[in-house]
């Protein structure tokens, strides 16, 4: 679950909620009740995805549809860096 948390509680509270980051809570960062900034843990981009991960990823596109087959193929390259567990893709 992400939790808000506040400018202050941030400057507050820093040790433990890098600590929480570190184990994998995601928070979002208000500044006078308006959400600011996601606080996420960092996740390093593959620098490949192996073969029978793409394949299962691309196994039930059509191949006249390059549109949904390079849309697939970034997903799996380049997952979004700023979506916090659990959250959907938009």
């Amino acid at each position: 679950m992400v939790r808000q948390i506040t400018q202050h509680e941030l400057c507050d509270d820093m040790p433990n909620i890098m600590r929480a980051v570190e184990e994998g809570d995601s928070f979002v960062l208000t500044r006078n009740g308006t959400p600011v900034a996601d606080i996420v843990p960092h996740s390093r981009m593959p620098t490949f995805v192996p073969l029978g991960e793409l394949i299962e990823l691309l196994g039930d596109l059509p191949p006249e549809d390059p549109e949904r087959f390079f849309t697939a193929v970034g997903r799996a390259a380049a997952p979004d860096p700023h979506r916090g567990p659990g959250e959907p893709e938009q």
